[in-house]
């Protein structure tokens, strides 16, 4: 399982036809104690770039961004229920959405992102 990243940081992750979506390390420590997530329905179709899920924490709000075209198929009800899961564990247990893409995404691989924090 090899994890890739957004631009918007984010990071991506395949598994099986789908791919898993969250909140870098990096992006949930300048948000700060999250406090509240909002994420989309089972089934719900996006675009590319488009806001599909927020974030609010008691410093901002940030917005979850799809990376491709595509349809949401499961939703980390965990998170929903408690949001701090994304400060305790952002790329694991704080994962937000699965979604199938229908459209290639441009991602970066782990070195890449880390030269777009600097």
């Amino acid at each position: 399982m090899t994890t890739q990243y957004t631009a918007d940081h984010e990071w991506v992750r395949a598994e099986g036809d789908a791919h898993v979506l969250g909140v870098t390390e990096h992006a949930q420590q300048q948000l700060g104690d999250v406090v509240y997530v909002d994420l989309p329905e089972v089934g719900r179709t996006f675009s590319s770039g488009e806001a599909i899920g927020e974030i609010e924490s008691t410093k901002s709000v940030g917005e979850l961004f799809a990376p491709a075209d595509g349809e949401v198929v499961a939703v980390n009800d965990e998170v929903a229920g408690d949001p701090t899961l994304v400060n305790q564990d952002a790329e694991g247990a704080g994962w937000l959405v699965k979604v199938r893409f229908t459209s290639e995404p441009e991602l970066l691989d782990a070195a890449a992102y880390q030269a777009t924090l600097s």
